[in-house]
């Protein structure tokens, strides 16, 4: 083989591969922004003439008879491509950052979502991430707009002005743990367990960058022994993450613990090139100005967070409270039966 040969091969195949992706892009572009002059000709049509949804059938027969190799002229995607006109009314932000998603994730938000400000917060996040459909929906129903960057933290203290922000987002509050499956109370062990069990899904609830480093790691002092019950590295943030689960509620010693814990992994782990270790404290019960004033004095970077096993457990409390029991409906059954 001639010398050099491989590199260039490697190289050659590379570009061809960038090459195929930024044209699958440009496409895709284009694509979107059509749909959004199509859909802003029918909405202004709409408002000018009173078209109704017999119109727009019409068109949609007449679209695809004219180009009859062309999908995507349905009257469904016609009235998609209307009211996503009218969720992107701004042409300039649409070609600078919705049109580079595809038009599958824009029927999804349009679906899913009313406000823009949560269609946008997902359009960015799908532009970050190269988040597929599926992981799309799997994160609306999640509720992240409502969670990232949410936890009781530190971080403004604790970090320079140009870190904090971005920190903070790369945490939530509540953290998701619908994967397991039991209505038990779980003691923190066993909450281990069922997460080291799970881990792609919980590694997937923490959001990207996370990479797993170990559990239960071992940190020694002075002939002594302490273990952190979980230790990540953020490729992003290029930092440790130190993760400490509680199976109650928040209490101050918490966050004296966990300061222990990070001024050893900074002391015996991290890299010079490294940022300082952060911690988190995942517990099942957080409350706010607890965790605020255990955190004042706390020289470590560090946040507090709870995690919830279900959905099903962010009803509101007024609604909850007016759930039956189970002992109430197991009483019930019975009466029914005699």
């Amino acid at each position: 083989m001639p010398t050099g040969y491989a590199e260039t091969l490697t190289v050659i195949k590379e570009q061809v591969a960038a090459s195929r992706t930024r044209a699958v892009q440009s496409v895709n572009v284009e694509l979107v922004c059509l749909y959004w002059r199509i859909g802003r000709l029918i909405q202004q049509r709409q408002q000018a003439h009173g078209w109704g949804t017999k119109v727009i059938e019409r068109l949609s027969a007449d679209l695809r008879h004219a180009f009859p190799g062309q999908k995507g002229f349905s009257a469904r995607n016609l009235a998609y491509m209307r009211n996503f006109a009218a969720a992107w009314p701004d042409e300039t932000i649409l070609q600078q950052l919705a049109a580079r998603i595809p038009w599958g994730h824009h029927q999804l938000l349009l679906d899913r979502l009313e406000e823009h400000a949560q269609r946008l917060f997902y359009v960015q996040k799908v532009q970050q991430h190269g988040w597929s459909r599926s992981v799309l929906a799997a994160q609306i129903d999640a509720q992240l707009h409502g969670r990232e960057g949410k936890p009781i933290s530190n971080f403004a203290e604790r970090l320079p002005a140009a870190d904090s922000d971005l920190v903070q987002q790369s945490f939530k509050d509540p953290y998701l743990l619908d994967f397991i499956a039991t209505d038990a109370p779980l003691r923190e062990r066993e909450l281990e367990d069922a997460l080291i069990t799970h881990l792609e899904r919980f590694l997937l609830e923490l959001g990207e960058g996370f990479a797993f480093v170990g559990r239960q790691v071992e940190l020694r002092l002075e002939g002594e022994s302490w273990f952190v019950d979980l230790l990540f590295y953020h490729l992003r943030l290029r930092r440790f993450v130190v993760i400490e689960l509680k199976a109650g509620r928040f209490l101050p010693e918490h966050a004296g613990k966990m300061n222990f814990y990070l001024n050893l992994v900074d002391e015996t782990m991290r890299h010079p090139d490294d940022a300082p270790s952060i911690g988190l404290i995942l517990c099942r019960e957080g409350k706010q100005l607890v965790a605020e004033y255990a955190l004042r004095d706390i020289d470590k970077p560090m946040a507090v967070a709870e995690w919830r096993l279900r959905l099903t457990r962010e009803l509101p409390a007024e609604l909850e409270a007016g759930l039956p029991s189970i002992e109430e409906i197991e009483q019930e059954l019975a009466e029914r039966n005699d």
